[in-house]
């Protein structure tokens, strides 16, 4: 019985984090759909995408990957074994940390903000020099929203050790409101109207943007305000560098920094390589990017976010039979579920995106064209989320460190082969390749190493002939509704049947989800 509640809980926690994930993506999609029809596929709109990277990098680095994922597991221990005070005492010390890095790594991204742009190797050498100078100043702005990032980052993971999953996942639903309001009303030249009221409007352009961003950064960290004091947060000054538990997540965050450095190279790589492209090129990456992310946040990121607690767990009192029956379970749902979601996506996306960014039929084709080869990767995406977790769990930081390692060498050789004479669906198609490698081995070394036989069975063939049947399904239903009936209908309607005819054969992994 006392598995049974533990397994019913995860899946909870699994299901709870999806929902909240689909509505942080449909705002995100929203935003997304506001900012194409005000910027289309301009110049301004490709200077705000690539001058994102940066901070991105030094938050993903510092506390949005590097630091949360190897701190969940120490903390998790400590909290097990110790209690709550000693716990938060660890939290204090490695936020007060994170703050202190990465408030003097963004000023230095600031003075040296020129030469990171322009230069040849840089993330935008094919920009004009009026697009680049854009960039050095977006990017500054959008340290601010880093810094607030390097703490509330850390608060996610600090909630998610007690299992609290909850205020953490509202958190970027809040951020994407901040971002909306920077596109409704600090961006436009000209109010929106609802109804008979007109909205302001502060006519800041892609500037606005990035206010937006800072206002969402700073809703990302007070919406998880409560969940510290319900907690019982108490703040403790120091840094701990003696400490057992601060040197044992350094340790762990060493390869873990290493390895989210690679992993937001390819960003930059990915941007170097569009800069050289037509304009556009890089918005259509971004865009791309962002709709293979909402079914891989909605599937691979939940369950991952919601295994990690349990697996540290498990292996801190030493389960590892659950652990490798966790795993296991989680690798064939992914499968059932990826394969058929991305090829219906693929086939049957066109209208709708065509009805929301309205780009025009040349630039609607390349947002499709991108968009597909990028779903390409959903399953390897996914499955790299559980895979990782599972190494980290057992606090084991090496060995997605030489993956990720592998996988940025062979992004960069394949990318530069293919974006000349592919364009951007070459660069979107380069991700989709090498990161379904990277799982793959991933999972391989995670089952030699441990001894834990990952065999998904008959599961990879059903959710093989559930892709087929489901693609061919929906092209028809497309085909012969597009010029019939209105592209929301057509584009929903024919998917729809696509995922209505792969459900029986991804039946027993649905089931399995609900016994995770």
């Amino acid at each position: 019985m006392g598995n049974l509640l533990k397994t019913t809980r995860l899946t909870r926690i699994a299901l709870l984090l999806s929902s909240l994930f689909f509505v942080d993506k449909i705002l995100a999609v929203l935003r997304q759909v506001l900012v194409a029809r005000q910027f289309g596929l301009s110049r301004e709109l490709d200077a705000f995408n690539v001058a994102n990277n940066v901070p991105d990098l030094l938050f993903a680095l510092i506390s949005g990957g590097a630091l949360a994922i190897a701190f969940i597991p120490v903390l998790t221990e400590v909290l097990t074994s110790s209690g709550r005070a000693p716990a938060w005492a660890l939290f204090s010390r490695i936020a007060n940390l994170a703050f202190l890095v990465t408030f003097s790594l963004s000023i230095l991204v600031a003075v040296f903000a020129v030469p990171l742009v322009k230069a040849g190797i840089g993330i935008a050498p094919g920009f004009t020099a009026a697009q680049q100078d854009m960039v050095v100043q977006l990017m500054r702005l959008n340290l601010f929203a880093t810094i607030i990032f390097s703490i509330s980052g850390l608060i996610m993971a600090g909630l998610q050790s007690n299992q609290h999953f909850l205020l953490p996942a509202l958190a970027p639903i809040f951020y994407n409101l901040g971002q909306i309001f920077g596109v409704v009303i600090l961006s436009p030249a000209k109010g929106y109207t609802l109804g008979s009221i007109t909205l302001p409007a502060f006519n800041l352009g892609v500037r606005g943007l990035v206010f937006g961003v800072i206002l969402g950064a700073a809703l990302h960290l007070l919406i998880q305000v409560p969940g510290l004091i319900k907690y019982q947060f108490r703040w403790s000054a120091g840094f701990g560098l003696h400490t057992p538990e601060v040197q044992k997540v350094l340790r762990l965050m060493g390869p873990r920094l290493v390895t989210i450095f690679f992993i937001q190279l390819i960003f930059l790589i990915r941007d170097n390589l569009a800069s050289r492209l037509a304009s556009g090129a890089v918005t259509s990456l971004t865009y791309g990017w962002m709709l293979q992310q909402m079914p891989e946040t909605l599937i691979g990121t939940a369950i991952g976010t919601a295994l990690l607690p349990t697996l540290s767990e498990q292996f801190a009192t030493n389960k590892i039979e659950e652990f490798r029956t966790t795993i296991e379970k989680a690798v064939k749902v992914l499968i059932a579920l990826c394969l058929p979601i991305a090829g219906i996506l693929a086939v049957g996306l066109r209208p709708l995106l065509s009805l929301a960014f309205n780009f025009g039929e040349e630039g609607t084709s390349l947002l499709v064209w991108v968009t597909a080869a990028f779903l390409g990767g959903l399953l390897g995406h996914s499955l790299k989320e559980v895979g990782a977790r599972a190494l980290y769990a057992r606090q084991n930081a090496i060995l997605p460190l030489l993956t990720a390692g592998i996988n940025v060498a062979l992004y960069a050789v394949l990318g530069s082969i293919l974006y000349r004479p592919l364009g951007a669906p070459g660069i979107a198609l380069t991700d989709s390749v090498v990161f379904t490698l990277e799982a793959l081995l991933l999972l391989i070394l995670l089952s030699r190493k441990y001894k834990l036989p990952l065999h998904p069975g008959s599961t990879i063939w059903r959710a093989a002939i559930a892709t087929l049947l489901a693609g061919l399904v929906t092209w028809v239903s497309l085909a012969f509704l597009e010029t019939r009936t209105h592209a929301l209908i057509a584009g929903s309607v024919s998917m729809l049947a696509g995922l209505i005819v792969s459900l029986p054969w991804m039946r027993k992994e649905i089931q399995l989800l609900f016994h995770l």
